[in-house]
C-alpha cells in the first residue's frame, strides 16, 4: 500500500522533519515508491526534478501566460527535490519541458533563444510519455480524460502497409528534389483494385512525429478507415512554406498537374475519391485546393488552420468567405482546433468557420475542440479522428 496518497501528504511530512538527512531519505523513499511522474490528482498535476547541482528549476508550458513561460519550481530545503503543482482541465494533453539552471530572464530580450533552450531546457526524465522530433524533444502531460497518445509504431499485432519514397520537382512552384512519401495499405500488392487517395502537406511531419502511416494501419485493422493511399509531400523552409501554402495558385497547380499525374501513373488511385489535408498552414493549402476544385478533392482535412490575426491575415481572411460563397464544397470536411491555441489566430476563426460549414447542409462535417495547444503533440492526438472521418470505411 502506498505510504503517501497525495503529494501534499508527502510534503507535509517532509517539511516537519528537522534533519536534512532524514528529509532526503523521505525524498528517496518517494522516488522509490512512485517512479513515473507527473503525479496527477483530479485536475492537478505535480511535476518534480530530483538531481544535485540545481540552482533554479521551472516547468515550461506554452499555456503559461508569462515571459518566460515558466511555473517556477520550489526546492524542498536540504534535498535534491524541486516541485511545482499546476491545475489543468481533465482532458488536457500538453507538451512541456523542464528548465534547469535557466537564467530566468525574458525570452523577448534573449539574443539566442535556440541556444538557450538547447543548454537549459530538457525533457522530464521521470515521464516516459514524450514526442521526439529532429528539432526538439518534449515531454507530454496527459490528464486522465485526455485523448490517447500511444506510440502507434509500437503496436506489434497491426498489419503494416508500405511506404515508398520518391524525389519530386515542381515547375509550378519552383522547387526540386523534395521528398514524397507514398503509403500503400496492407494488401495493396496484388489486389488489383484502385484505392482512395489522401494528399497530406508537411510530409516530413506526417511520416515522422505525426505517425500518419502507423495510425492508418491501426484504423484499417479496426475498420475505422477505408484502405487508402496516402501521399505526404515535404514542405520547404518556414518562409517558403508560408508563401507556397497561402492561397497560392502555383501550389494548387503543382497538386493538380504534377503530383496527381505522378501518383495516378505509379499507383492504383481511385480518381473519384481524392482527399487533401494538412495541419496549420498545410491546412490552408489543402483548403485552397479543395475550394478551387471540390469535384477533384472531394474530402478535406484541416487541423488547426490559422485563419485569423497574424502574418498574412488579409489573405487568410479570404478562406472563410470562400466557404460561404462556394457553389460546391467538398462533401466531407474535418476541422479541429486546440483549446490553448491563440484565440484571435486560431480558436475564434475556427469556431466561425464551423458555423459556416454547419449551415451548408450538403457537407458532412466533423468538428473538434481539443485540450491541446498549437503543436505536434496536439496534431498527432487528433489525427486518428481526422483520418477516420475523411475516408471512412464504406
Amino acid at each position: 500500500m502506498p505510504r503517501w496518497n497525495a503529494f501534499t501528504a508527502f510534503l507535509e511530512e517532509a517539511l516537519h522533519v528537522e534533519s536534512e538527512t532524514d528529509r532526503q531519505t523521505l525524498v528517496d523513499a518517494l522516488l522509490a515508491e512512485r517512479s513515473l511522474w507527473p503525479w496527477i490528482e483530479g485536475d492537478k498535476a505535480t511535476f518534480i526534478l530530483a538531481r544535485p547541482d540545481v540552482q533554479t528549476a521551472a516547468l515550461n508550458l506554452d499555456t503559461i501566460q508569462a515571459d518566460p513561460p515558466f511555473a517556477v519550481m520550489t526546492n524542498l530545503p536540504g534535498t535534491t527535490l524541486w516541485y511545482v503543482t499546476q491545475s489543468f482541465q481533465r482532458d488536457d494533453l500538453l507538451d512541456y519541458m523542464l528548465a534547469v539552471n535557466d537564467p530566468m530572464t525574458p525570452l523577448a530580450t534573449e539574443p539566442d533563444v535556440i541556444g538557450r533552450v538547447s543548454r537549459f531546457w530538457q525533457v522530464d526524465p521521470l515521464n516516459p510519455l514524450r514526442m521526439d522530433t529532429p528539432q526538439m524533444n518534449v515531454s507530454v502531460l496527459r490528464m486522465d480524460n485526455a485523448r490517447p497518445f500511444p506510440d502507434w509504431s509500437a503496436m506489434k499485432r497491426v498489419p503494416r502497409g508500405h511506404v515508398y519514397e520518391h524525389s519530386i520537382d515542381s515547375e509550378q512552384v519552383g522547387f526540386s528534389g523534395r521528398r514524397l512519401w507514398v503509403y500503400t495499405p496492407p494488401g495493396y500488392d496484388g489486389s488489383g483494385v484502385n484505392y482512395p487517395l489522401l494528399v497530406l502537406h508537411d510530409g516530413q511531419w506526417m511520416i515522422g512525429p505525426l505517425q500518419a502511416p502507423y495510425i492508418a494501419d491501426a484504423l484499417i485493422k479496426h475498420e475505422r478507415l477505408q484502405p487508402c493511399i496516402i501521399a505526404m509531400v515535404q514542405s520547404g523552409g518556414q518562409d517558403e512554406r508560408m508563401r507556397e501554402y497561402v492561397n497560392n495558385e502555383h501550389h494548387y497547380g503543382f497538386l493538380l498537374t504534377e503530383l496527381l499525374p505522378l501518383l495516378q501513373t505509379q499507383y492504383r488511385v481511385d480518381s473519384g475519391r481524392i482527399g487533401v489535408g494538412g495541419v496549420a498552414m498545410g491546412a490552408i493549402a489543402a483548403a485552397h485546393a479543395a475550394l478551387n476544385n471540390p469535384a477533384i478533392f472531394t474530402t478535406l482535412l484541416m487541423i488547426s488552420p490559422p485563419l485569423g490575426r497574424g502574418p498574412m491575415q488579409e489573405q487568410l481572411a479570404q478562406v472563410p468567405t470562400r466557404f460561404t460563397n462556394g457553389e460546391l464544397l467538398p462533401n466531407r470536411i474535418f476541422l479541429s482546433v486546440g483549446r490553448y491555441e491563440a484565440r484571435a489566430r486560431f480558436r475564434k476563426p475556427a469556431q466561425a468557420l464551423h458555423d459556416i460549414l454547419e449551415s451548408r447542409k450538403e457537407v458532412r462535417l466533423r468538428y473538434l475542440e481539443t485540450g491541446s495547444g498549437h503543436g505536434l503533440v496536439g496534431f498527432r492526438s487528433v489525427m486518428p479522428e481526422a483520418l477516420a472521418w475523411t475516408l471512412p470505411l464504406l
